[in-house]
């Protein structure tokens, strides 16, 4: 399964929460302003940044900060989970 990293202030995340419900992909979401865990692996894939959302699938991760369809079909992709 998905997790995805976000917080709750952040519309990127609701777009890319929404685009994957629309695909039909189970995801688990984990707020990184109540995991300090969670913040830290968001900042050991971004270079330090605390970009959300992050997406992680086995060792596939990547930000979608500034969300776009295409960025979220390219880590389905390279994930190997795109539908289509």
């Amino acid at each position: 399964m998905i997790k995805m990293y976000t917080t709750s202030w952040c519309p990127d995340c609701h777009a890319a929460k929404a685009a994957l419900s629309r695909k039909g992909i189970a995801y688990e979401e984990v707020n990184i302003e109540q995991d300090d865990g969670a913040a830290q692996y968001v900042m050991s894939v971004n270079g330090g940044k605390r970009s959300v959302p992050t997406l992680q699938y086995g060792e596939h991760a990547a930000s979608l900060s500034g969300f776009r369809p295409a960025k979220l079909d390219a880590f389905l992709t390279q994930a190997g989970l795109n539908q289509g």
